[in-house]
């Protein structure tokens, strides 16, 4: 497998996590973001959204959307229960990630970094912070009496909102009050095969 990924992203990290810990192999492209890579021709016949990730299998099928890749990743292994209300509640974190935490703890961390990328108003920070925070809570409230977010294990559940939550600080969010959310945070980082999110090579198989 390839996976084509602009570094510093969070969704692409969700990716690169889980192929870690499940132990795939696979050979990674960096598309440069921001000088306009994703826009190419090239990019655009893999993904016609010009948006990373995308993950080409061996057969050549090319897919895009990072939760959809997680999904088909976790599927049939530990990180996807079998339980259909379980994979429910699974899908439902990750629908809550990508409205609640990657448009926003994602988008302050990114424009923190490089704040030359769009034009912004002191209302659209007002806005993530009061969104951001607000997600935040609802995940200190659910981590409070349990380990993770989905029954009683670790899943891709955790994965998800682990990409950007981990780094939720680089974006201007202050965690201090989530004691919750900070030591999910260290169990996340604890399991078996974890990379950081500065490390892209290809995945090593877990111990």
């Amino acid at each position: 497998m390839r996976l084509f990924d602009f570094p510093f992203s969070g969704n692409g990290y969700k990716v690169r996590l889980a192929l870690a810990q499940l132990g795939f192999e696979f050979e990674y492209t960096v598309v440069d973001l921001l000088n306009g890579e994703t826009a190419s021709p090239a990019f655009l016949a893999k993904n016609p959204m010009g948006q990373i990730p995308v993950l080409e299998l061996d057969d050549g099928t090319m897919l895009r959307e990072s939760n959809a890749i997680l999904f088909w990743l976790t599927d049939g292994t530990s990180l996807m229960p079998n339980d259909r209300l379980l994979r429910a509640h699974i899908v439902q974190w990750m629908c809550f990630e990508q409205s609640n935490i990657d448009k926003v703890l994602g988008r302050t961390r990114f424009l923190k970094r490089y704040p030359e990328f769009m034009p912004t108003t002191r209302a659209d920070w007002e806005q993530w912070y009061t969104t951001g925070y607000r997600a935040l809570d609802v995940m200190e409230a659910e981590l409070r009496d349990r380990q993770f977010l989905v029954g009683e294990h670790y899943s891709a559940a955790d994965i998800c909102l682990y990409g950007y939550v981990h780094c939720a600080e680089d974006g201007g969010f202050d965690l201090a009050r989530y004691h919750s959310v900070r030591r999910w945070r260290a169990l996340v980082k604890g399991q078996p095969g974890h990379v950081l999110i500065t490390e892209t090579g290809a995945a090593n198989r877990p111990s």
